[in-house]
């Protein structure tokens, strides 16, 4: 059975993770939202205004209101700066498991900042929610995201061939998963 406690801050040696605060709006919409390339690697919409950007602010705080919800804006400790975003988008409750998603800004990729937020987070699914897996994917032509994956400890399930329409070409999405007993082998 899971336990649900919603969205909580986690920190990390360099970053906090916490809920989106509408006062994100400007550094969301610069350093992310409004990045055809961020966003599309993402497979996300591009935001291309700051109202847009405050509509999607909408989406995410109004999620607070549900205890299985999780999405952490990405907090550079240093500057105080929203980097980036990561969620558990995707919540089985009778499968015991959850899929994670997450995005950095251009400008602050390549320094380990979307492996130490996706650490916590898989931390947080085991030990606070009480999940069996956490699974995750990406797109076959990203591979710093494969690289992150691949340091977090997750195993490789699979493709999915021609999965998503990208750029005039078919790609595959790649399928990972780390189990409970997994994780706790290498705490």
């Amino acid at each position: 059975m899971l336990t649900h406690n919603g969205t909580q801050t986690i920190q990390t040696e360099r970053l906090i993770l916490r809920r989106f605060e509408y006062s994100d709006c400007d550094a969301v919409f610069r350093n992310w939202a409004s990045d055809e390339k961020v966003q599309s690697l993402y497979s996300e919409p591009v935001y291309p205004t700051r109202e847009a950007v405050m509509g999607l602010l909408d989406k995410y705080i109004g999620g607070y209101e549900k205890p299985d919800y999780y999405r952490w804006a990405v907090i550079d400790r240093e500057n105080g700066e929203c980097v980036g975003q990561i969620a558990y988008f995707l919540v089985d409750n009778k499968n015991h498991f959850a899929e994670i998603e997450y995005c950095i800004g251009a400008q602050y990729q390549c320094r380990g900042y979307a492996t130490e937020a996706t650490k916590a987070v898989i931390a947080f699914g085991f030990d606070k929610i009480n999940l069996h897996k956490v699974q995750i994917c990406t797109k076959t032509v990203n591979a710093p995201s494969k690289r992150v994956i691949e340091k977090c400890g997750f195993t490789y399930e699979g493709t999915l061939r021609d999965y998503f329409y990208w750029n005039d070409q078919y790609v595959g999405r790649l399928y990972f998963s780390i189990l409970r007993e997994e994780y706790e082998s290498r705490k």
